[in-house]
């Protein structure tokens, strides 16, 4: 064999290996319906999140759609490993906000770009830190993802588990959502777990926004018909159906309207 031949041969090998054959079966309707995230291709464009919940007020609430679209979200998007971000409206809190950053590994959340971003705030991002009100802030590895693209509708439930009962919890939402996401109406289901980096000091949009509060685990699901979002999250992540959750444990969820969505190759050029 020539090394040419021995060469493409090894290439073939490696890019058969990313794929789950078993995800196509052509008894499968939906080929991506029950790929976890193990090292494989998923619907979350990366392995590593931002989840973000805050209100904005009122009078404020032009500008900052101003300064996040136009400042922030590029300036976020052009860091290596931000991968795509997009910022929902709450259909419920009027001045409500979500926003989701979807990054390539855990490791880009202390990276030193990163990082040098989150010290150094413009002039415009040092004004609007402080209209941030109640922000609840959670870096996270993305534990499960299924369906695929950005839909309109997007339900998110913060929860945490049980003591002892992680597993049993994880493994029950897992296939809960696998389930979800190929359903009429849907969109997308993941699961997200909050694992903070051990950094020595609060960046300094932290200290000009003040203490963030973090979520534990979150549950996204999302589609394009919001009565179908809110009955499935109703019926399968309310109190009571899922197993694992402390009896006074809070579930809180968010219903949101997708406002703005930008990915990395909106900001870098490519060549």
């Amino acid at each position: 064999m020539t090394p040419e031949k021995l060469h493409d041969r090894v290439a073939i090998a490696k890019l058969l290996s990313l794929f789950d054959f078993a995800a196509f079966s052509t008894t499968n309707r939906y080929p991506l319906r029950r790929t976890i995230l193990q090292g494989k291709s998923m619907p979350l464009l990366g392995r590593a999140a931002v989840a973000m919940w805050w209100s904005i007020a009122p009078e404020m609430r032009a500008e900052f759609g101003d300064w996040h679209s136009h400042e922030h979200f590029p300036e976020r998007l052009s860091i290596p490993g931000f991968l795509r971000g997009s910022r929902w409206t709450s259909t419920v809190e009027a001045d409500g906000v979500f926003v989701l950053y979807e990054l390539d590994a855990y490791e880009t959340l202390t990276s030193t770009a990163y990082l040098d971003r989150l010290n150094a705030p413009t002039p415009w991002s040092t004004k609007m830190m402080p209209h941030h009100l109640g922000m609840v802030r959670s870096q996270c590895r993305v534990e499960a993802s299924f369906g695929g693209g950005v839909a309109t509708s997007l339900a998110t439930v913060r929860l945490s588990p049980e003591y002892g009962a992680r597993s049993a919890l994880r493994d029950q939402i897992v296939d809960t959502l696998a389930d979800l996401a190929s359903e009429p109406g849907l969109t997308g289901a993941h699961l997200l777990m909050t694992d903070t980096p051990r950094t020595s000091a609060p960046t300094r949009e932290q200290e000009i926004r003040g203490s963030d509060s973090t979520a534990d685990w979150v549950v996204l699901l999302s589609g394009y018909d919001p009565e179908i979002v809110q009955a499935r999250v109703l019926d399968h992540f309310s109190v009571g159906r899922l197993r694992g959750v402390p009896d006074d444990g809070e579930i809180i969820v968010g219903r949101h309207r997708l406002a703005f969505c930008m990915a990395a190759a909106d900001v870098r050029p490519s060549y």
